[in-house]
């Protein structure tokens, strides 16, 4: 078609696709464009023209506004900003937070309709916070460039941005971010403040991996270090969590709260036994365990089962109250596989509950097909990733299990992510 990476092109502006970006055609060829919204005629700039089933383009001007269109909340990432040149982890920023919801609903709903060919009339729900969907962060990670600055990566590339402020970070955290500090040698930048007790700043990464992240690559002073085992204390309501600094923790400040009440008002009780053998699967230091403990009571049996063996430690640690309660370290699937070759598995869980939450990829076919395989009588999915929870929804309907109740959160406002918890039961 004669179209060059770099050149500008005028897009009407469909719909919005998985992943924070908008759709568009030129030609007849897809188009994925960013910083614009469904409804929008936009100018914007091939980046990406070496796909032949589509291309990728930036917004550089928006030609026809959607009435959903604000100023950024972040002029860091603002379209007045060089394509290059906008910081990433607020592609939702130029959207009113009542259609960034309206969104990601759209994305939620196709997904399922998709995938496992559900039509659901789900809502993304808002959580406590600002009205702008501003200040909810209570981690960050900075990049360092070369040169020692810190700051975010720039959009779908590794360009760290200087940045003067981060609008989505808590206050608490905000106040001590090293926007304007040099870091010569060092990788990264982590920043944490949790509910109780001091923020932290942290160089390097010496912590297991996060739900959705990598370990960074450390300098050879760091590598002779040994492993940081500081731990910060979490609280949801009256209780306490601890856990390593960088271990994983839902990011945004009422998030855990939030999950805690989802996933109990998901346990269907008419199918709820404290005695069967319950198990919360990617279980980390405990907290969705713990849910289910307050719910139905300290004699609650359950195992909560994590492969990182530092928040196994501390999960233990978190609900020594429950008699019941257990952690176990191991790969999921590896878990699943041995309960599946001990004797009469089915009778040992056909009463069970189970909560999994598994990190964005999703549980996937190996670890569906084992959990299914022990039959238990439900389980609650709490999904970060509308794709990868349509996709296994699908694949528990090919073991006999139906979708029977779902609700979605906004629980990373000013980005495309939101988080879901689905029950299914056993036909």
């Amino acid at each position: 078609m004669g179209v060059k990476q770099g050149k500008q092109v005028e897009l009407e502006v469909t719909k919005i696709a998985h992943g924070g970006v908008a759709v568009a055609r030129y030609e007849g060829r897809v188009v994925f464009v960013s910083d614009a919204i469904p409804g929008e005629t936009v100018l914007a700039e091939i980046s990406d023209d070496s796909k032949k089933s589509f291309w990728r383009a930036e917004t550089v001007r928006v030609l026809t506004p959607s009435e959903h269109r604000q100023p950024h909340v972040w002029t860091a990432a603002s379209i007045d900003k060089a394509p290059a040149d906008r910081a990433g982890g607020a592609e939702f920023g130029h959207i009113a937070p009542a259609h960034q919801r309206e969104l990601k609903r759209q994305v939620l709903a196709e997904s399922l309709l998709r995938m496992a060919t559900l039509d659901t009339d789900v809502v993304v729900e808002a959580i406590p916070g600002a009205a702008d969907g501003t200040g909810w962060r209570t981690r960050v990670r900075l990049h360092v460039s070369d040169d020692g600055v810190p700051g975010p990566y720039s959009a779908r590339s590794h360009r760290v941005i200087p940045v003067t402020e981060l609008p989505l970070a808590s206050a608490e955290l905000a106040a001590v971010a090293p926007l304007d500090e040099r870091f010569p040698g060092a990788t990264t930048i982590d920043i944490v403040a949790p509910s109780s007790g001091n923020p932290w700043v942290l160089t390097g990464d010496d912590a297991p991996r996060a739900k959705t992240g990598k370990r960074a690559q450390r300098t050879p002073a760091e590598r002779k270090q040994k492993p940081r085992k500081q731990t910060i204390v979490e609280r949801v309501g009256d209780r306490e969590f601890r856990l390593d600094v960088l271990g994983f923790w839902q990011v945004h400040r009422y998030a855990a709260e939030t999950l805690t009440r989802a996933v109990q008002e998901a346990i269907d009780d008419a199918l709820f036994d404290p005695r069967a053998a319950n198990l919360d699967l990617y279980g980390g230091v405990g907290l969705l365990a713990a849910a289910v403990g307050d719910k139905f009571g300290n004699q609650t049996r359950i195992t909560s089962v994590e492969s990182d063996s530092r928040a196994t430690d501390h999960a233990a640690e978190n609900l020594a109250e429950w008699v019941g309660a257990a952690a176990v370290t191991a790969p999921v699937d590896r878990y699943l596989r041995q309960l599946r070759s001990s004797a009469s598995p089915v009778d040992r869980f056909a009463q069970a509950t189970v909560v999994l939450d598994p990190p964005r990829s999703g549980a996937g076919a190996v670890v569906v097909g084992e959990l299914a395989g022990l039959a238990p009588a439900q389980v609650v999915y709490v999904a970060c990733d509308p794709v990868a929870l349509a996709r296994d929804v699908a694949l528990f309907a090919g073991h006999g299990y139906e979708l029977v109740r779902l609700r979605a959160f906004d629980l990373f406002p000013n980005t495309h992510h939101v988080e879901a918890v689905a029950t299914l039961t056993r036909r």
